[in-house]
């Protein structure tokens, strides 16, 4: 019964991902070569400077990518701050006091519009090329990202909420998160792996190591002296714990010898269909490095505006009605 539902999840995603490649085929890696030929280097130069400077901003950055694609595509509206009709998505559970890097983008998007004039490069793209560039910067697969992609005009808390994926999710949850956006099982366990860099709060991570059985005791103290049963809600712990700075397969090794900081994260290998994949990867870093870099660029092109619908920002944090 679990191989026939396997099946069927991978085959709901192949359906899915033809119809939005289809339905988006506005989107290319060639989008700005002649409105603006440096625009991804210009991107790259002031992510490269915020990583070198803070190499955790390299996770901060893809996780913003991340949470902004699971809410209504990759459009850019994770950026947008709370105003009377804009129902931030700064200000969802898993984004309040936790999401950051909007500093950088803020840096990124002024320096772009430099080069290239304002209304040319969206802020959705910028959350996009950003993502990759800080995956190399920190030693990781490099890929070509699909651009194109319009600024949304709104906010979405309430799907933000509902959407992205929590630190206490099941498997069976995350397969349903994933398979809800046409991502499938590998894409779940792959793009999972993006937590060997950066850092979770202790609000995160509490409940798994005073709770879970699945987690090594030793590892689990060493958690304890870092997260208090109460208080202290932001002391910081590596996702991967041999080196939350450099992107790497270690991840997964981790998972093996049950050192999984998040209980979501666990879920990957504790018995169930996802195991054979964390196997994979942890021994096979050229893999997953291919295997990253394929999903990426599928998450990156989650219904996305199409056509004439949206806006290029000027301010990323405002919608363009609301700018003085």
């Amino acid at each position: 019964m679990a191989s026939c539902g396997y099946f069927s999840v991978l085959l709901h995603a192949f359906v899915f991902a033809t119809l939005t490649t289809s339905a988006f085929s506005q989107l290319s890696p060639y989008f700005y070569d002649k409105t603006c030929p440096n625009a991804l280097r210009t991107i790259r130069s002031v992510v490269e400077a915020a990583v070198k400077k803070e190499p955790r901003m390299g996770a901060s950055l893809l996780r913003l990518h991340f949470h902004d694609c699971f809410v209504n595509g990759c459009d850019g509206s994770i950026l947008l701050d709370p105003t009377p009709t804009i129902d931030s998505e700064k200000n969802s559970d898993a984004n309040f006091q936790s999401a950051r890097g909007f500093e950088v983008v803020d840096d990124i998007k002024n320096e772009v519009d430099y080069v290239c004039g304002t209304g040319i490069v969206s802020c959705a793209d910028i959350l996009t090329v950003a993502a990759r560039d800080s995956v190399v910067a920190l030693g990781g697969p490099t890929w070509e990202v699909e651009l194109g992609r319009r600024d949304s005009t709104t906010a979405n808390k309430t799907e933000a909420n509902i959407q992205i994926p929590r630190p206490s999710s099941s498997l069976s949850q995350l397969i349903i998160h994933f398979n809800n956006h046409g991502l499938d099982i590998n894409d779940l366990v792959v793009l999972s792996g993006g937590h060997t860099i950066g850092f979770a709060r202790c609000v995160s991570y509490r409940n798994r190591i005073y709770n879970d059985t699945n987690i090594d005791p030793f590892y689990a103290r060493q958690l304890q002296q870092i997260c208090p049963e109460n208080g202290e809600n932001f002391n910081l712990a590596p996702l991967d714990p041999m080196g939350p700075n450099h992107f790497g397969s270690g991840y997964f090794s981790d998972l093996i010898q049950k050192k999984g900081l998040l209980h979501s994260d666990q879920e990957l290998f504790n018995g169930g269909y996802t195991d054979e994949l964390v196997l994979k990867y942890s021994h096979d870093t050229q893999a997953f490095n291919k295997n990253f870099a394929i999903s990426m660029i599928k998450m990156g092109n989650i219904q996305p505006p199409p056509g004439d619908q949206g806006e290029i920002r000027f301010d990323c944090r405002r919608v363009n009605d609301n700018i003085d």
